[in-house]
């Protein structure tokens, strides 16, 4: 569901192992799941910031991956009823898919970089 304890309780989970360098900050729309910001703030030494409404520029890798992301599955759609299978399927798929911004690279080939960089430099 959209509440801000659920929202916030799933971001922590899905940010928290991310290295510092990788998650700089976090910025939200308006919506009200996003209250809790303060604990996601707290648990992850991250600062939120919050984009103007209706300027979805403001948060531009965010409104292209929900572009993606609509085209499995569309607007408005009950995203609960999906198979976890499916959705982790859906997610590779768009995560092996270049993206400008990361200079024609995959998702998993930026993210395998800072792997092996970490786990060879620390």
């Amino acid at each position: 569901n959209r509440t801000a304890e659920i929202v916030s309780q799933a971001i922590i989970k899905a940010l928290k192992d991310f290295p510092e360098d990788m998650v700089k900050t976090i910025t939200f729309d308006r919506g009200k799941e996003f209250a809790g910001y303060e604990d996601i703030e707290n648990a992850l030494h991250r600062s939120t910031y919050f984009c103007d409404p209706y300027c979805g520029w403001q948060k531009g890798t965010n409104e292209n991956t929900n572009g993606l992301l609509r085209e499995f599955y569309p607007k408005g759609m009950d995203l609960s009823l999906v198979d976890e299978d499916e959705l982790k399927h859906n997610l590779e798929l768009m995560n092996n898919r270049p993206r400008k911004f990361l200079g024609y690279k995959t998702p998993n080939e930026v993210m395998n970089e800072t792997d092996s960089h970490t786990s060879c430099c620390t």
